[in-house]
């Protein structure tokens, strides 16, 4: 999936060639990891989710060089920057974990 992802990731950011593929695969392994811990720790990461790998990598491509900033200005320009950068999935995400309690509510177990 990885690749995939990196080269949805590429396309996105209009990149053409292999040079930053290294770091575009940090990006998005750490991505994945952080989408897995806010998923309540799952291991793979459902393929109905998986697009905001690509959209959050994206974020943080374009971030390399301010990180830890909350707001940039230069010559009037001013660029303001999410606290956290899964904020906009959020309802996603909480959706998604929605639809997976009330699939475990409407199992019944025999034991």
């Amino acid at each position: 999936m990885t690749e995939r992802i990196r080269s949805n990731v590429k396309t996105l950011l209009g990149v053409e060639d292999d040079v930053q593929d290294e770091m575009l695969d940090t990006i998005v392994q750490s991505v994945q990891s952080r989408l897995r811990v806010l998923l309540g720790g799952v291991d793979t990461i459902p393929e109905q989710l998986a697009y905001i790998v690509a959209e959050v990598a994206v974020i943080r491509y374009n971030r390399i060089g301010s990180e830890g900033m909350s707001s940039h200005t230069v010559e009037g320009e001013s660029i303001s920057y999410a606290d956290n950068d899964f904020s906009g999935f959020m309802p996603d995400i909480e959706a998604w974990q929605e639809e997976q309690e009330k699939a475990k509510r409407g199992r019944v177990r025999f034991l």
